[in-house]
């Protein structure tokens, strides 16, 4: 895995330049310590900065919301705007008045269109910017061509990249996408995610909801971690943490403000009576998985079963990333009938169905594909191709629009 590139530039640079040469109101989107604050004061370095993790400073706004925001410079950026939402109806006044592009650049670490105190989604004045953790492409600095390659069925063998070592890419799925632990390397990565996950429970959760008990918050995200990829079981998770389902929902869906779960609902056609329609749910990030799951890289060769829904977790994270900058229209799904014939993850675009397969193996064979030609008979004529991804060295053929490919292929490209 090679070093941290120290002149890292995000992909998703250009996307806030865009929006902000015009649009009057531009929010970066993200979880904690994915470098929004880097990024947005990289952009316009004279533009004035407030930082709302000050507590002062946000008390201060919450007096005379409206006093704030008139003594506001020209453009400002402002940083953890969930600290105080209340701003945003007082920001949609004051554009409303004066609607010059690029006026307010805000981060924020929590989902802002789903906050209970936000009343006004600035609608037609502000353009939300996602950034996630860090892709491998990213990393690497290669161009993260891989979706858009595959969206364009433009795919071929030979064309998917190198293996990916196994040390290596062990080591890539507990460092994450999170810049910090990244640097540190694997041995230290564990230490970083449980500090950053009491930190959120400490003074993040508190902020956006009413949940009483940060121990619980903790223990559910433990057990999300060891689930992964999986079908989302409410009850079940009730049970074994011995809670409410309705407290176990009101959980998740605060991480989901958080950015640190993703639930993948089911894909289906309204004729396909057959398929399941439970959502899946995925840690977005692979390292935090892992450590929660007390997983470490040595761990590979022993616990490959364990892994092998966390690199599923992984592969959707590099595609989710890829996808914000190549299209965002995109739409992730899974796919599962009551067959239990599965396909990890559906891609759609309009009627437009794609399919990946992601196995913590190194060998394939044909009857690994069953899931995405079972998609590809239930898609028809909409589906345009379908990948399954291992840890092998080779790229084969499976049939028409059907490849089996190296994971790496997904940083490669």
């Amino acid at each position: 895995m090679d070093a941290f590139p120290s002149d890292l530039i995000r992909r998703m640079t250009k996307g806030v330049e865009t929006a902000l040469a015009d649009t009057p109101v531009v929010c970066l989107l993200g979880p904690r310590q994915v470098g929004k604050t880097t990024l947005a004061r990289s952009l316009s370095p004279g533009r004035a900065y407030l930082n709302l993790d000050d507590p002062v400073l946000a008390e201060s706004a919450r007096r005379d919301l409206n006093g704030f925001v008139a003594g506001l410079p020209e453009k400002v950026t402002i940083d953890e705007v969930q600290r105080v939402p209340e701003l945003l109806p007082v920001i949609k006044t004051s554009v409303d008045q004066n609607r010059r592009p690029g006026r307010f650049l805000l981060t924020g670490s929590a989902n802002l269109l789903l906050l209970p105190k936000v009343s006004e989604s600035l609608a037609g004045r502000m353009e939300i910017v996602p950034l996630q953790p860090l892709a491998e492409c990213e990393k690497q600095g290669t161009p993260g061509a891989f979706l858009g390659n595959f969206l364009k069925g433009t795919l071929q063998a030979g064309f998917l990249g190198t293996p990916a070592a196994p040390d290596d890419l062990a080591n890539r799925l507990v460092c994450g996408g999170f810049p910090e632990p990244y640097k540190r390397g694997p041995q230290r990565a564990r230490s970083w995610h449980r500090q950053y996950i009491r930190a959120l429970v400490e003074r993040d959760i508190p902020d956006i909801s009413n949940l009483r008990s940060g121990d619980d918050v903790t223990r559910l995200l433990e057990m999300l971690a060891l689930r992964t990829g999986q079908l989302l079981n409410t009850s079940s998770l009730a049970t074994d943490l011995k809670l409410h389902r309705e407290t176990v929902e009101n959980q998740i869906t605060v991480l989901e403000r958080l950015f640190l779960v993703r639930r993948l609902h089911a894909w289906h056609r309204n004729a396909a009576n057959r398929l399941v329609k439970s959502p899946k749910l995925h840690l977005v990030d692979a390292g935090l998985a892992a450590s929660l799951s007390d997983l470490k890289a040595g761990d590979w060769l022993t616990q490959r079963n364990r892994f092998g829904h966390i690199l599923e977790s992984f592969v959707l994270q590099q595609l989710a990333c890829q996808a914000d900058w190549t299209d965002p229209d995109l739409r992730f799904c899974h796919y599962r009938d009551k067959d239990k014939v599965e396909v990890d993850l559906v891609l759609t675009k309009g009627s437009k169905v794609w399919g990946i397969e992601v196995k913590a193996s190194a060998t394939v064979q044909d009857g690994d594909c069953h899931g995405l030609r079972r998609l590809a008979d239930q898609a028809g004529k909409d589906f345009q191709g379908g990948v399954l991804f291992h840890t092998g060295i080779h790229t084969l053929p499976f049939g028409p629009r059907i490849f089996a490919a190296p994971v790496s292929a997904l940083w490669e490209a």
